[in-house]
Protein backbone atom coordinates (compact mmCIF):
# COMPACT_ATOMS: atom_id res chain seq x y z
CA UNK A 1 0.00 0.00 0.00
CA UNK A 2 1.59 3.33 -1.19
CA UNK A 3 2.42 6.02 1.70
CA UNK A 4 2.24 9.81 1.52
CA UNK A 5 4.80 12.07 -0.45
CA UNK A 6 7.38 12.32 2.48
CA UNK A 7 6.85 9.29 4.75
CA UNK A 8 9.64 6.76 5.40
CA UNK A 9 8.92 3.79 6.38
CA UNK A 10 11.88 1.79 8.38
CA UNK A 11 11.84 -2.01 9.15
CA UNK A 12 14.53 -2.00 11.67
CA UNK A 13 14.10 -3.69 14.84
CA UNK A 14 15.36 -0.05 16.60
CA UNK A 15 13.77 2.13 14.28
CA UNK A 16 16.09 5.41 15.63
CA UNK A 17 18.88 3.62 13.63
CA UNK A 18 18.24 4.91 10.39
CA UNK A 19 17.85 8.66 12.05
CA UNK A 20 21.43 9.11 13.21
CA UNK A 21 22.32 11.77 11.06
CA UNK A 22 25.65 10.30 10.79
CA UNK A 23 27.59 9.51 7.40
CA UNK A 24 29.29 6.26 6.77
CA UNK A 25 32.55 7.56 8.92
CA UNK A 26 29.91 8.52 11.81
CA UNK A 27 30.32 12.30 10.47
CA UNK A 28 28.50 14.63 8.66
CA UNK A 29 29.81 16.17 5.57
CA UNK A 30 30.26 19.36 3.97
CA UNK A 31 29.32 19.61 0.22
CA UNK A 32 29.76 17.15 -2.09
CA UNK A 33 27.98 15.26 -4.52
CA UNK A 34 25.75 12.72 -3.43
CA UNK A 35 26.23 9.09 -4.11
CA UNK A 36 23.84 7.75 -6.39
CA UNK A 37 23.25 4.55 -4.26
CA UNK A 38 22.93 7.11 -0.88
CA UNK A 39 20.64 9.30 -2.81
CA UNK A 40 18.11 5.98 -3.32
CA UNK A 41 18.40 5.60 0.39
CA UNK A 42 15.77 8.09 2.01
CA UNK A 43 15.96 7.32 5.80
CA UNK A 44 17.74 10.59 6.30
CA UNK A 45 14.82 12.90 4.94
CA UNK A 46 11.56 13.70 6.36
CA UNK A 47 9.40 16.49 5.01
CA UNK A 48 7.27 18.00 7.50
CA UNK A 49 3.90 18.94 6.52
CA UNK A 50 1.45 21.46 8.92
CA UNK A 51 -0.48 24.59 7.80
CA UNK A 52 -0.22 28.14 9.80
CA UNK A 53 -1.42 28.18 13.75
CA UNK A 54 -2.77 30.66 15.62
CA UNK A 55 -3.31 29.34 19.13
CA UNK A 56 -5.01 31.08 21.85
CA UNK A 57 -7.88 32.04 24.43
CA UNK A 58 -9.76 34.73 21.72
CA UNK A 59 -7.89 33.69 18.95
CA UNK A 60 -11.67 32.92 16.99
CA UNK A 61 -11.72 37.03 16.98
CA UNK A 62 -8.82 36.42 14.00
CA UNK A 63 -10.69 34.48 10.96
CA UNK A 64 -11.94 37.27 8.94
CA UNK A 65 -8.21 38.30 8.89
CA UNK A 66 -7.47 34.88 8.48
CA UNK A 67 -9.79 33.94 5.49
CA UNK A 68 -8.67 37.52 3.80
CA UNK A 69 -5.13 36.30 4.12
CA UNK A 70 -6.12 33.33 1.41
CA UNK A 71 -7.80 35.19 -0.74
CA UNK A 72 -11.30 35.06 0.34
CA UNK A 73 -14.42 37.45 -0.41
CA UNK A 74 -17.31 34.96 -0.12
CA UNK A 75 -16.37 31.98 2.89
CA UNK A 76 -18.10 28.83 2.79
CA UNK A 77 -18.55 27.94 6.68
CA UNK A 78 -19.26 24.05 7.37
CA UNK A 79 -20.56 23.77 10.93
CA UNK A 80 -23.39 21.60 12.73
CA UNK A 81 -26.22 22.77 14.48
CA UNK A 82 -24.62 21.92 17.95
CA UNK A 83 -21.73 24.61 17.47
CA UNK A 84 -24.98 26.92 15.87
CA UNK A 85 -26.87 26.38 19.25
CA UNK A 86 -23.87 26.96 21.42
CA UNK A 87 -23.51 30.24 19.84
CA UNK A 88 -19.77 29.89 18.21
CA UNK A 89 -21.02 30.75 14.80
CA UNK A 90 -22.38 33.90 15.33
CA UNK A 91 -19.43 34.64 16.79
CA UNK A 92 -17.28 33.42 13.83
CA UNK A 93 -19.85 35.00 11.41
CA UNK A 94 -19.56 38.62 13.32
CA UNK A 95 -16.16 38.17 12.57
CA UNK A 96 -16.10 37.42 9.21
CA UNK A 97 -18.30 40.09 8.01
CA UNK A 98 -16.45 42.77 10.38
CA UNK A 99 -13.75 42.50 7.83
CA UNK A 100 -16.23 42.56 5.12
CA UNK A 101 -16.38 39.08 4.00
CA UNK A 102 -19.76 37.39 3.00
CA UNK A 103 -19.96 34.10 4.60
CA UNK A 104 -22.36 31.43 3.76
CA UNK A 105 -23.09 29.05 6.10
CA UNK A 106 -23.93 24.90 5.49
CA UNK A 107 -24.59 22.90 8.90
CA UNK A 108 -26.09 19.72 7.32
CA UNK A 109 -23.46 17.70 8.87
CA UNK A 110 -24.06 14.52 11.26
CA UNK A 111 -21.29 12.75 12.81
CA UNK A 112 -18.50 10.49 10.95
CA UNK A 113 -19.87 12.40 7.62
CA UNK A 114 -21.42 10.62 5.61
CA UNK A 115 -21.07 10.23 1.23
CA UNK A 116 -23.92 11.99 0.40
CA UNK A 117 -23.68 14.69 3.09
CA UNK A 118 -20.43 15.98 1.38
CA UNK A 119 -21.79 15.95 -2.23
CA UNK A 120 -24.57 18.28 -1.01
CA UNK A 121 -21.95 20.44 0.83
CA UNK A 122 -20.25 20.51 -2.18
CA UNK A 123 -23.56 21.11 -4.84
CA UNK A 124 -24.90 24.25 -2.42
CA UNK A 125 -20.76 25.54 -2.60
CA UNK A 126 -20.90 25.67 -6.04
CA UNK A 127 -24.20 27.19 -6.04
CA UNK A 128 -23.47 29.51 -3.61
CA UNK A 129 -20.36 31.27 -5.43
CA UNK A 130 -17.96 30.93 -2.55
CA UNK A 131 -13.68 30.70 -2.42
CA UNK A 132 -12.49 29.83 0.69
CA UNK A 133 -13.73 26.78 2.97
CA UNK A 134 -14.37 27.37 6.53
CA UNK A 135 -14.63 24.60 9.03
CA UNK A 136 -15.97 25.19 12.63
CA UNK A 137 -16.33 22.10 14.66
CA UNK A 138 -15.11 19.01 15.74
CA UNK A 139 -13.31 16.29 13.16
CA UNK A 140 -16.82 15.24 11.43
CA UNK A 141 -17.29 19.02 10.31
CA UNK A 142 -13.55 19.31 8.98
CA UNK A 143 -13.26 16.09 6.87
CA UNK A 144 -17.33 17.49 5.41
CA UNK A 145 -15.51 20.31 5.01
CA UNK A 146 -12.52 18.99 2.93
CA UNK A 147 -14.56 16.91 1.13
CA UNK A 148 -16.26 19.52 -0.30
CA UNK A 149 -12.73 21.23 -1.01
CA UNK A 150 -11.71 18.19 -2.80
CA UNK A 151 -15.12 18.07 -4.91
CA UNK A 152 -14.57 21.55 -5.56
CA UNK A 153 -11.70 21.34 -7.64
CA UNK A 154 -11.35 17.68 -8.83
CA UNK A 155 -15.39 16.84 -9.62
CA UNK A 156 -16.48 13.56 -9.70
CA UNK A 157 -17.85 11.48 -5.82
CA UNK A 158 -16.55 11.44 -2.70
CA UNK A 159 -15.68 7.90 -2.26
CA UNK A 160 -13.84 8.18 -5.79
CA UNK A 161 -10.51 9.92 -3.54
CA UNK A 162 -10.56 6.93 -1.15
CA UNK A 163 -6.44 5.98 -0.66
CA UNK A 164 -3.14 7.68 -1.45
CA UNK A 165 -2.94 10.65 -3.33
CA UNK A 166 -5.78 10.38 -4.92
CA UNK A 167 -6.44 14.13 -4.81
CA UNK A 168 -5.16 15.46 -8.52
CA UNK A 169 -5.97 19.03 -8.55
CA UNK A 170 -5.19 20.98 -6.18
CA UNK A 171 -8.23 22.09 -3.98
CA UNK A 172 -9.63 25.53 -2.51
CA UNK A 173 -7.53 27.25 0.42
CA UNK A 174 -9.48 25.99 3.79
CA UNK A 175 -8.96 27.16 7.01
CA UNK A 176 -9.95 24.96 10.07
CA UNK A 177 -11.19 26.21 13.58
CA UNK A 178 -11.40 22.96 16.12
CA UNK A 179 -13.94 23.00 18.72
CA UNK A 180 -12.91 19.62 20.15
CA UNK A 181 -9.54 18.58 21.97
CA UNK A 182 -8.57 15.61 20.15
CA UNK A 183 -9.38 14.49 16.56
CA UNK A 184 -6.42 16.19 14.74
CA UNK A 185 -8.31 17.44 11.27
CA UNK A 186 -7.58 20.80 11.65
CA UNK A 187 -3.91 19.91 11.00
CA UNK A 188 -3.86 16.91 8.94
CA UNK A 189 -3.37 15.24 5.41
CA UNK A 190 -6.34 12.91 5.99
CA UNK A 191 -10.42 13.49 5.67
CA UNK A 192 -12.49 9.97 6.77
CA UNK A 193 -15.94 9.71 4.88
CA UNK A 194 -18.32 7.41 5.91
CA UNK A 195 -19.51 5.12 2.73
CA UNK A 196 -23.30 4.56 3.28
CA UNK A 197 -23.94 1.96 0.99
CA UNK A 198 -20.53 -0.32 1.92
CA UNK A 199 -21.55 0.73 5.70
CA UNK A 200 -17.68 1.53 6.16
CA UNK A 201 -15.36 4.30 6.42
CA UNK A 202 -12.84 5.71 3.28
CA UNK A 203 -9.73 6.96 4.48
CA UNK A 204 -8.29 9.92 1.74
CA UNK A 205 -4.94 10.95 2.17
CA UNK A 206 -3.47 13.71 0.40
CA UNK A 207 -0.98 16.60 1.39
CA UNK A 208 -3.24 18.77 -0.52
CA UNK A 209 -5.50 18.68 2.93
CA UNK A 210 -3.45 20.16 4.60
CA UNK A 211 -5.02 23.56 5.77
CA UNK A 212 -3.82 27.03 5.02
CA UNK A 213 -4.63 27.98 8.30
CA UNK A 214 -5.78 26.63 12.04
CA UNK A 215 -7.51 28.99 14.97
CA UNK A 216 -7.20 27.19 17.51
CA UNK A 217 -9.50 28.75 20.33
CA UNK A 218 -9.67 26.80 23.58
CA UNK A 219 -12.73 28.70 24.50
CA UNK A 220 -14.63 26.50 21.65
CA UNK A 221 -13.81 23.24 23.71
CA UNK A 222 -15.44 24.44 26.63
CA UNK A 223 -18.94 23.57 25.36
CA UNK A 224 -18.20 20.03 24.44
CA UNK A 225 -20.31 17.47 26.40
CA UNK A 226 -18.55 15.16 28.46
CA UNK A 227 -18.95 12.29 25.75
CA UNK A 228 -17.46 14.20 23.30
CA UNK A 229 -14.60 15.44 25.13
CA UNK A 230 -13.76 11.57 26.75
CA UNK A 231 -13.91 10.58 22.66
CA UNK A 232 -11.93 13.43 21.43
CA UNK A 233 -9.11 13.60 24.28
CA UNK A 234 -8.57 9.55 23.85
CA UNK A 235 -8.50 9.91 20.16
CA UNK A 236 -5.78 12.39 20.26
CA UNK A 237 -3.77 10.05 22.91
CA UNK A 238 -3.95 7.26 20.18
CA UNK A 239 -2.69 9.49 17.36
CA UNK A 240 0.45 10.62 20.02
CA UNK A 241 1.42 6.41 20.61
CA UNK A 242 0.74 5.30 17.21
CA UNK A 243 2.14 7.85 15.50
CA UNK A 244 5.54 7.18 17.90
CA UNK A 245 5.86 3.72 16.75
CA UNK A 246 4.71 4.21 13.27
CA UNK A 247 7.28 2.52 10.57
CA UNK A 248 7.26 6.35 9.39
CA UNK A 249 8.16 8.00 12.29
CA UNK A 250 10.96 10.62 12.42
CA UNK A 251 12.34 12.92 14.67
CA UNK A 252 10.32 15.73 14.07
CA UNK A 253 7.16 13.77 15.04
CA UNK A 254 8.36 12.05 17.83
CA UNK A 255 9.35 14.88 20.17
CA UNK A 256 5.37 16.41 19.29
CA UNK A 257 4.01 13.08 20.25
CA UNK A 258 5.89 12.58 23.67
CA UNK A 259 4.57 15.96 24.59
CA UNK A 260 1.40 15.24 23.39
CA UNK A 261 1.24 11.94 25.78
CA UNK A 262 2.53 14.35 28.68
CA UNK A 263 -0.09 16.84 27.77
CA UNK A 264 -3.17 14.71 27.45
CA UNK A 265 -2.60 12.02 30.12
CA UNK A 266 -1.84 15.10 32.61
CA UNK A 267 -4.63 17.20 31.75
CA UNK A 268 -8.18 15.03 30.09
CA UNK A 269 -9.43 14.10 33.31
CA UNK A 270 -9.12 17.69 34.15
CA UNK A 271 -11.39 19.06 31.34
CA UNK A 272 -13.51 16.57 32.77
CA UNK A 273 -13.85 17.80 36.44
CA UNK A 274 -12.72 21.28 35.99
CA UNK A 275 -14.03 22.33 32.40
CA UNK A 276 -14.00 25.98 32.26
CA UNK A 277 -10.45 25.92 34.10
CA UNK A 278 -8.46 28.01 31.48
CA UNK A 279 -5.10 25.59 32.24
CA UNK A 280 -6.51 22.10 31.28
CA UNK A 281 -8.40 23.17 28.10
CA UNK A 282 -4.76 25.12 27.11
CA UNK A 283 -3.25 21.98 27.66
CA UNK A 284 -5.21 19.84 26.12
CA UNK A 285 -6.04 22.03 23.05
CA UNK A 286 -2.31 21.88 22.60
CA UNK A 287 -1.70 18.32 23.00
CA UNK A 288 -4.25 18.08 20.56
CA UNK A 289 -2.06 19.90 18.10
CA UNK A 290 1.26 18.26 18.51
CA UNK A 291 -0.63 15.00 18.25
CA UNK A 292 -2.37 16.15 15.10
CA UNK A 293 0.69 17.23 13.57
CA UNK A 294 2.81 14.17 14.55
CA UNK A 295 0.26 11.57 13.11
CA UNK A 296 -0.29 13.66 9.50
CA UNK A 297 3.12 13.39 9.16
CA UNK A 298 4.34 9.70 10.74
CA UNK A 299 0.77 8.30 10.19
CA UNK A 300 -1.42 6.02 12.28
CA UNK A 301 -1.22 2.08 12.77
CA UNK A 302 -4.03 -0.50 13.51
CA UNK A 303 -6.21 1.03 16.19
CA UNK A 304 -7.32 3.30 13.78
CA UNK A 305 -7.50 0.74 10.77
CA UNK A 306 -9.65 -1.45 12.86
CA UNK A 307 -11.93 1.93 14.54
CA UNK A 308 -12.70 3.28 11.11
CA UNK A 309 -14.08 -0.03 10.41
CA UNK A 310 -16.23 0.08 13.63
CA UNK A 311 -17.46 3.66 12.77
CA UNK A 312 -18.25 2.80 9.26
CA UNK A 313 -20.59 -0.04 10.17
CA UNK A 314 -22.24 1.43 13.77
CA UNK A 315 -21.62 5.22 13.00
CA UNK A 316 -20.50 4.66 16.74
CA UNK A 317 -18.16 7.64 18.12
CA UNK A 318 -14.68 7.18 16.64
CA UNK A 319 -12.84 8.37 20.29
CA UNK A 320 -14.59 6.25 22.24
CA UNK A 321 -13.76 3.26 19.94
CA UNK A 322 -9.76 4.20 19.59
CA UNK A 323 -9.84 4.12 23.72
CA UNK A 324 -11.91 0.60 23.28
CA UNK A 325 -8.83 -1.18 21.41
CA UNK A 326 -5.95 1.16 21.72
CA UNK A 327 -4.71 -0.94 24.99
CA UNK A 328 -5.30 -4.41 22.47
CA UNK A 329 -3.25 -3.24 19.74
CA UNK A 330 -0.38 -1.72 22.42
CA UNK A 331 -0.14 -5.63 23.35
CA UNK A 332 -0.30 -6.41 20.45
CA UNK A 333 2.58 -4.36 19.08
CA UNK A 334 4.69 -4.44 21.44
CA UNK A 335 5.22 -8.17 21.54
CA UNK A 336 7.37 -7.79 18.59
CA UNK A 337 9.09 -4.10 19.15
CA UNK A 338 8.50 -3.44 23.29
CA UNK A 339 11.88 -1.16 23.43
CA UNK A 340 9.58 1.66 21.70
CA UNK A 341 7.05 2.01 24.02
CA UNK A 342 9.92 2.85 27.01
CA UNK A 343 9.85 6.30 26.39
CA UNK A 344 6.19 7.05 25.53
CA UNK A 345 5.09 4.95 28.71
CA UNK A 346 7.97 7.99 30.54
CA UNK A 347 5.67 10.65 29.02
CA UNK A 348 2.51 9.35 30.25
CA UNK A 349 4.17 9.16 34.35
CA UNK A 350 4.66 5.63 34.66
CA UNK A 351 8.02 4.90 36.48
CA UNK A 352 10.15 3.06 34.09
CA UNK A 353 13.44 2.87 35.57
CA UNK A 354 14.73 -0.75 36.10
CA UNK A 355 11.67 -2.37 34.53
CA UNK A 356 11.72 -4.60 31.55
CA UNK A 357 10.35 -2.74 28.04
CA UNK A 358 7.76 -5.88 27.78
CA UNK A 359 6.55 -4.84 30.99
CA UNK A 360 6.28 -1.55 30.25
CA UNK A 361 4.85 -1.68 27.29
CA UNK A 362 1.62 -3.60 29.76
CA UNK A 363 2.09 -0.76 32.10
CA UNK A 364 1.49 1.78 29.19
CA UNK A 365 -1.63 -0.46 28.16
CA UNK A 366 -3.25 -0.01 31.62
CA UNK A 367 -2.37 2.97 31.95
CA UNK A 368 -4.54 3.68 28.37
CA UNK A 369 -7.30 1.60 29.88
CA UNK A 370 -7.07 3.45 33.50
CA UNK A 371 -8.06 6.70 31.58
CA UNK A 372 -10.36 5.82 29.50
CA UNK A 373 -11.73 4.55 32.68
CA UNK A 374 -12.04 7.37 34.51
CA UNK A 375 -13.62 9.23 31.20
CA UNK A 376 -16.70 6.90 31.69
CA UNK A 377 -15.57 4.83 28.40
CA UNK A 378 -16.52 1.56 28.15
CA UNK A 379 -14.44 -1.73 28.48
CA UNK A 380 -15.75 -3.31 25.37
CA UNK A 381 -17.00 -3.23 21.74
CA UNK A 382 -19.92 -4.95 22.46
CA UNK A 383 -21.34 -2.28 24.71
CA UNK A 384 -21.07 0.04 21.39
CA UNK A 385 -22.94 -3.20 19.36
CA UNK A 386 -20.41 -4.75 17.75
CA UNK A 387 -21.08 -8.37 17.95
CA UNK A 388 -19.37 -12.09 17.32
CA UNK A 389 -20.57 -11.89 13.62
CA UNK A 390 -19.57 -8.25 12.82
CA UNK A 391 -16.15 -9.73 13.27
CA UNK A 392 -14.91 -11.46 10.10
CA UNK A 393 -16.56 -8.38 8.13
CA UNK A 394 -14.46 -5.39 10.03
CA UNK A 395 -11.51 -7.75 10.25
CA UNK A 396 -11.81 -8.07 6.09
CA UNK A 397 -12.57 -4.08 5.73
CA UNK A 398 -9.41 -3.49 8.23
CA UNK A 399 -6.98 -4.99 6.07
CA UNK A 400 -7.85 -2.29 3.12
CA UNK A 401 -7.33 0.75 5.31
CA UNK A 402 -3.95 2.79 4.49
CA UNK A 403 -3.49 3.40 8.38
CA UNK A 404 -2.80 -0.86 8.65
CA UNK A 405 0.20 0.19 6.38
CA UNK A 406 2.53 2.22 8.95
CA UNK A 407 1.67 0.27 12.13
CA UNK A 408 5.04 -1.31 13.29
CA UNK A 409 3.77 -5.13 13.33
CA UNK A 410 2.73 -6.58 10.60
CA UNK A 411 -1.02 -8.09 10.93
CA UNK A 412 -2.74 -10.45 8.71
CA UNK A 413 -6.60 -11.35 8.73
CA UNK A 414 -6.31 -14.04 11.53
CA UNK A 415 -4.43 -11.43 13.89
CA UNK A 416 -7.55 -8.38 13.42
CA UNK A 417 -9.91 -11.23 14.20
CA UNK A 418 -8.14 -12.05 17.56
CA UNK A 419 -7.29 -8.48 18.37
CA UNK A 420 -11.36 -7.72 17.92
CA UNK A 421 -12.82 -10.43 19.26
CA UNK A 422 -9.90 -9.59 22.83
CA UNK A 423 -11.81 -5.79 22.81
CA UNK A 424 -15.30 -7.23 22.86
Amino acid sequence: MPLPQGAVVTSSDEPDANWSGEAGNGELTGPQRVDARAARQPAHLAKFHAPEVVFGPGSLAELGHCVLRVGGRRPFLVTDPGLIEAGWVEEAVDYLRLAGLRPVVWHDVTPNPKDHEVEAGFQRYAESGSDVIIALGGGSCIDAAKGVAILASNGGRILDFEGVDQVAAPIPPTVMVPSTSGTGADVSQFAVVTDTAGQVKITIISRTLVPEISVIDPRLLTTMPDWLNAATGLDALTHAIESFVSRAHNPLTDNLALHAVKLITGHLVGTQTRPKEVSPRLAMAQGSLEAGMAFTNAILGATHAMSHQVGGLLDAPHGVVNGVLLPHVIRFNAQIQPGRFVALADAAGIATDGVAPDEVALMLAERVRALADDVGVPRGLASLGVTEADVPRLSRTTLKDACLATNPRDAGLLDIETLFRAAL
